[in-house]
This record gives structure tokens, sequence and C-alpha cells, in this order.
């Protein structure tokens, strides 16, 4: 049977969402999924408490699409009414659901360790639409549901298993949504649809913008054959360029592709960071592996961020020692030995402050390699001379120390964003050229 797209939508609930108080996380991580099996995201709204809303959303999206992704308002309390709401929506009635009854009562007993009865509100999470497929959720007390619709009146092809469309409803908690996604959702719908193969190839620049990359790559972009796309993915000073191929056949589209790719790769040689889709931590801690050396940091500006970002990655204690955030000046001359009469004669943020920082991190922290960074993040503290968004970020190892001078000009957050991917980047070049 041949495979053809299948259009997704993803229904997000919550007035939360809508007030800006709650960041909706979930939408991103269900589209990669979908993605990656060759579902196309139609389109993704958020809506808010309000019964009509919802049931308008799902109406409309059922025109649609194959495949209507729902989270939130499925919690105990009064205001989550998207239970309800879907079991009047597909003509069924509630009833409780036995082992949701024994997991929710696994959870208070053993995970929670909670004596004591149960609130009626947590044993109302047992109750689910008897016209629902149950979706067991590992992490949590609200299950996911899985209905099915005859896609009677959609605006384009039916796509769904017999004509119909999926409605599959997951709570709106972030971890136990990524947990149902994909224990439960990904290959259920593997089965239940005959999906298109999608291969992604991603080279990762960094240090030239979106713009000149795109100039440089227009004839190659022309070149591409119908079933080959171009796209770019800008992000803090960084371009992710990702080939996507869509065809029938997994292999075939990923020979199809090599070429391209190698070619896109060579014509950004001099900007290419790594040919994965992959962040700055990732390829420093496979370059301070491969060649057996340790680092540490030495943060002012950027307050510990730098460290974040490089402890994120599981590993990386095999090469990663530890930070010095000397965000006040005393912590700089007590802890990383810059010198008094540096600070005195041309301040903190500036090339000779932070070449004392690396040395001073290398030493303390006894490691291979250090970066340092220190600035002027905003809103306040610049001047004519050094104005907000000023930054200096130093780099070297026990023999030799390089600089970098950063002028940005955002807002305070990402400024240190900039500030932070900058200074991994300028890290990552520094342990090419000396070791």
């Amino acid at each position: 049977m041949s495979s053809h797209t299948v259009n997704a939508s993803i229904i997000t609930i919550g007035d939360e969402l809508l007030i800006g108080q709650t960041i909706d996380t979930n939408s991103a991580f269900i589209a990669q999924e979908l993605n990656k099996i060759g579902i196309w995201v139609h389109r993704r709204l958020a809506v808010g408490d309000v019964y009509e809303d919802i049931r308008k959303a799902l109406d409309e999206e059922g025109k649609q699409s194959g495949i209507i992704i729902i989270t939130g308002g499925l919690g105990p309390t009064a205001d989550d009414i998207t239970k309800p709401l879907l079991c009047d929506y597909f003509g069924g009635k509630m009833v409780i659901n036995e082992q949701v009854l024994a997991h929710i009562k696994y959870l208070f007993e053993k995970v929670y360790n909670r004596t004591g009865p149960m609130l009626e509100s947590n044993l109302k999470q047992a109750e689910v639409p008897d016209t629902c497929e149950v979706l067991h959720n590992a992490r949590g007390t609200a299950p996911g549901m899985w209905f099915k619709k005859q896609n009677t009146q959609t605006t384009l092809p039916s796509m769904g298993i017999e004509g119909s469309s999926v409605y599959i409803s997951l709570p709106g908690v972030p971890h136990e949504m990524k947990g149902l996604m994909t224990d439960q959702v990904i290959p259920r719908l593997l089965k239940a649809f005959s999906l298109p193969a999608i291969v992604h190839r991603t080279a990762f620049t960094a240090g030239q913008g979106e713009s000149l990359l795109a100039e440089i790559l227009k004839p190659f972009e022309t070149s591409l054959p119908r079933q080959i796309k171009l796209a770019y993915l800008p992000n803090y000073g960084m371009v992710k360029l990702r080939l996507t191929a869509r065809g029938n056949n997994r292999e075939e589209l990923e020979k199809e592709a090599t070429p391209y790719f190698e070619q896109l790769q060579l014509l950004v040689k001099d900007y290419l960071v790594s040919d994965e889709d992959e962040g700055l931590e990732t390829v420093i801690g496979k370059l301070l592996k491969e060649k057996g050396l340790t680092m540490g940091t030495a943060e002012s500006c950027t307050g510990g961020y730098i460290a974040h970002l490089i402890t994120s990655i599981p590993g990386s204690s095999a090469y990663y020692k530890g930070s010095i955030i000397s965000y006040a000046n005393e912590i700089k001359t007590g802890i990383l030995g810059v010198q008094p009469s540096t600070l005195a004669s041309v301040g903190a943020v500036s090339e000779e402050t932070v070449t004392e920082m690396v040395k001073g991190a290398i030493e303390t922290l006894q490691v291979d390699i250090a970066v340092a960074t220190s600035g002027i993040m905003g809103p306040d503290g610049g001047t004519p001379e050094k104005p907000v968004g000023t930054v200096w970020i130093a780099a070297g190892n026990k023999d030799k120390t390089a600089t970098l001078q950063l002028k940005l000009r955002f807002d305070r957050q990402r400024n240190i964003d900039l500030a932070a991917v900058n200074a991994l980047n300028f890290l990552r070049k520094f342990i090419l050229a000396n070791s």
C-alpha cells in the first residue's frame, strides 16, 4: 500500500497559555515527534478553558487533519473540562476504568507515600469516556485517550483508518505528555497509518547570519530535486541547515540525499560546526573526549549559564571539572587571581581581565583549557566607552590565551544567551587550533 501525506493538528488547552503565564513547550515536542515519522503538522492552536471554543476547534481541525492531538484540561480540578467535553463530543458516557484506578492507587500508596483515603477528585481521574481507548500514563494519574471519528466532512482526502480521523487527548504536564507520546502514541500511529518516509540531514553552522548563508546557497537550493527541501533554522548566533527528503522508501531517500548533503557541507565549510543536529555543548564535549582534555569555566556576565549548557550533556563529568562564577570583583581577585591593578586600570569588562580569569581558572580548577566571560548585559551599567552589550571572552590553555570582543544589542536575557553561544564557539575554535 503506497504512503501519502498525513496531516495533524495540535490543540493546546488552557487559559494560562493564552495569557502567557505558561509557555507552550508541548506543541513543539509533539510536532518534532510527529515529523520524525513523516506526519505533517498542518496547524497548531491554543484555546482557553471555554467549552464552546474547544468544541469548535475539534470540529474545524477534524475537517483539515487525519490526526488531532489535544493536550491539557485533564486534571482533577473544576476548570479541567476536556474529559467531559470529549465524552459528550464522541457520544459516550463516563465509566470507571479499573486499570487506571489501580494505577492511581499504586501511585498514591507506593510512589507518593500518602496515607489515608484519596480525595474524590483524584479518584475521578479513573473515569474515562466509554468511547475511547485508554492510553496508559505511567508517569501520572491522568490517562491518555484515543478516539476515532468518521471523517465525513473533511476538506482534505480522508487519511485515517477506514475513513476516520484520530483524536488523541494527552495530559498538559510536559513530563507526562512526553511519556505518552513516546510509549503509546507514536507506536499506535505507526500501526494506524501508512506513512511516507522522511529523511532529515542537518548541518550546524555558527558565525554567519541566515541572509548571507542563503545567498551562498541560492544556486544549490535551486538545483535540489522536488522531493528534497532546504530549511534555514536560525537561533542565537547559529543557523542549522536542514535537508528534508520525502518519499516512499527510506533507503532510497537516504542514498539520494547523501550527495546533496555533502555538497551543502562543502559550500558552508568555513562556518560548519557539525554535520549532525546537535548543540555546541555536545560538539565541544566530543572534541574534549577525543583529545583527552579537561576544561573549566570562569563566568561573570553569563552567571553560570555556560556551565549549565555543558553539564546538560550526559557524561560531561568526563571532561568538565567546574566553574567559578566571579560575578563580584572580589571573587575575580580573591579566587581567580585577577590583579587589583588590572581592575583599577581597565575595569572588569576588558581583554586583560578575561585573560587573567582564564589563567586563574586553569590553575584553580586544575584543567587543561578554560573559557571566561565578562560583560555588561543591561539594561543598566553601560558607559559611552563600554555600552550595554559589551562582552569580552577569553579561551586558553597553559601556554596560550585568545580573546574576542562582542558588541551585542539586545535585551538582557538574549545578550546572555548570545554571549554564552559565542563563548562556546570561540572555545571550540581554540581547541581545534591549539590541541
